[in-house]
């Protein structure tokens, strides 16, 4: 079965992570599915666009068994870290209104995954991480999206502590549009999408196109600059030491692997 599900019905783009049970975790597979659905819904010209996922968490991000298990583990993230860009790239480019919904975890990649959302709803059980040095590696998949939404020493904060955000704390920083109970999220998402596909279609589009420049910067050497560096990272011994310990559920050692 596929990581992702695609579903188009009267200009509204449904795109599920189905891989609940694992997590959603994020590899190849999964980027090019998620690809390939952003993709299908640009062709299908959606307006707006519902991303989801089922399960107990949104995605709990890189897939980090399939980097324990990786001989080359610089190329390995390297695959995954450039078609990840690419995802994020056509979810901030697309015309459509895109609208995440978030339940439990949004860890590692997901994290700003759900950040590149240009609306993005919470439920009460919602938690936002980031976790890369926790295993050793470098911040990915659109630092510059966070560091615009909730500030420089938030950001660095969260991605040197591996601090915990959770919906409440979220939206009171701007990254949450509204938070829900679990049980009222997909109602909440739907009313979000049928509102905006109410609304004056190409106006919409000119709107998210005009403050998404005006935000930007130059998000796209800020995501190859992320690239090189979590490349960089995989070659050195915290990346093993992190990704090994976390498959292993143990707490990694890194000062031995530092210093020794």
């Amino acid at each position: 079965m596929s990581p992702v599900h695609y579903r188009f019905d009267n200009g509204l783009a449904r795109i599920t992570m189905t891989r609940g049970d694992q997590g959603n975790p994020i590899n190849q597979v999964w980027n090019s599915a998620m690809l390939e659905a952003l993709r299908r819904a640009r062709h299908d010209k959606a307006r707006v666009v519902l991303l989801s996922a089922t399960g107990r968490f949104f995605c709990v991000g890189g897939d980090l068994t399939v980097m324990s298990r990786s001989e080359r583990l610089a190329d390995t993230l390297d695959d995954i870290a450039d078609s990840l860009h690419r995802v994020v790239s056509e979810i901030q480019r697309s015309d459509a209104i895109v609208v995440c919904s978030v339940q439990g975890a949004a860890a590692g990649a997901g994290f700003p995954l759900a950040a590149a959302a240009d609306l993005v709803l919470a439920a009460r059980s919602a938690t936002f991480t980031l976790g890369y040095s926790k295993v050793g590696l470098s911040i990915d998949g659109g630092s510059s999206l966070l560091v615009r939404t909730l500030g420089l020493h938030r950001t660095l904060q969260l991605a040197l502590l591996n601090e915990r955000l959770t919906a409440n704390e979220a939206c009171a920083l701007g990254l949450v549009t509204e938070v829900t109970g679990d049980a009222e999220l997909p109602a909440a998402a739907e009313r979000i999408a049928q509102k905006l596909l109410a609304g004056p279609a190409h106006a919409q589009a000119a709107t998210k196109s005009l403050i998404r420049e005006t935000a930007a910067g130059d998000a796209e050497s800020a995501l190859r600059r992320e690239a090189v560096a979590l490349r960089r990272q995989a070659t050195l011994p915290e990346a093993t030491e992190g990704t090994t310990a976390f498959v292993a559920k143990r707490p990694p050692r890194f000062h031995v692997v530092s210093h020794g």
